[in-house]
């Protein structure tokens, strides 16, 4: 930083805190004091309450949709057992749970801490 910094700041920390410091301070390639700065200043990449009540809502909407396919893969395994024949809505079950796999992604990516 040009100037440098003129203003030290002590903090205590427990054992457990010390010990998850330096595992994260390592992790992102910085000492602790330049983490606890980035952690308190950039926020940037925090997840918010909205955005936890957004993703949990969306989980379970995947979760619904994904126990849904499960039934259908069922019917379908069954459908096959019984005829030798793919029953027409295969395909379509197929492509849905494919879309359903990227919305899974989607949210993984927008979520993940690098």
């Amino acid at each position: 930083m040009p100037g440098g910094r003129p203003f030290k700041h002590e903090v205590k920390v427990s054992d457990a805190e010390e010990a998850r410091l330096v595992v994260l301070a390592s992790r992102h390639g910085m000492s602790i004091p330049r983490l606890l700065v980035a952690a308190a200043l950039d926020r940037s990449d925090e997840i918010t309450a909205a955005d936890k009540r957004e993703l949990l809502t969306e989980l379970f909407t995947i979760h619904r949709l994904l126990g849904n396919m499960a039934n259908n893969v069922n019917q379908i395994a069954r459908a096959v057992n019984s005829t030798g024949d793919l029953p027409p809505q295969t395909g379509a079950v197929f492509t849905a749970l494919g879309s359903t796999l990227q919305r899974v992604n989607r949210e993984i990516e927008r979520f993940s801490l690098s």
